[in-house]
């Protein structure tokens, strides 16, 4: 039987995460099934740094920072389920694949972040990853991570 956790606010993410402002993509967790799944939140606000260049006149949330959003959230989730708070271990990308660009983020949206396990090892994990906007599919990946010490 999982374990499922729900309401982790911005404090418990910055436990688990080892980012921070400008580039912690996770403001929320809404659920987490550990071993299996989590649904964490972006809140896209209009102050992004991002918003400056990308592009001026037609904000748009960048593709690959959509990525590293799931990918923060599935580093949530592999955190919790290998439980490596504290351990000195970072959860680093080693691939993505399979990436699609549905529809833009734009300011002013919540966008969700959904990732779930497909291989759980010690040391590498696969996830699949979806980001939406109000039911509609902003992006599509597979990514690997793997687990290693922290850089001294």
């Amino acid at each position: 039987m999982s374990e499922e956790t729900t309401g982790f606010d911005v404090v418990q993410v910055l436990k688990r995460l080892p980012h921070r402002y400008p580039l912690l993509l996770v403001d929320r967790v809404k659920e987490l099934v550990v071993d299996e799944r989590i649904h964490a939140i972006k809140a896209v606000s209009f102050n992004e740094d991002f918003f400056q260049g990308h592009f001026p006149g037609s904000p748009i949330m960048p593709g690959v920072l959509q990525i590293e959003a799931l990918a923060q959230a599935a580093g949530v989730l592999a955190v919790e389920s290998l439980g490596l708070a504290g351990s000195g271990k970072l959860v680093y990308f080693m691939a993505i694949e399979n990436a699609k660009f549905r529809a833009p983020v734009t300011p002013g949206v919540l966008l969700d972040l959904k990732a779930e396990f497909v291989q759980k090892r010690a040391r590498v994990c696969k996830f699949a990853g979806e980001a939406s906007v109000e039911g509609k599919v902003t992006c599509e990946v597979s990514f690997t991570a793997m687990i290693a010490d922290a850089p001294e």
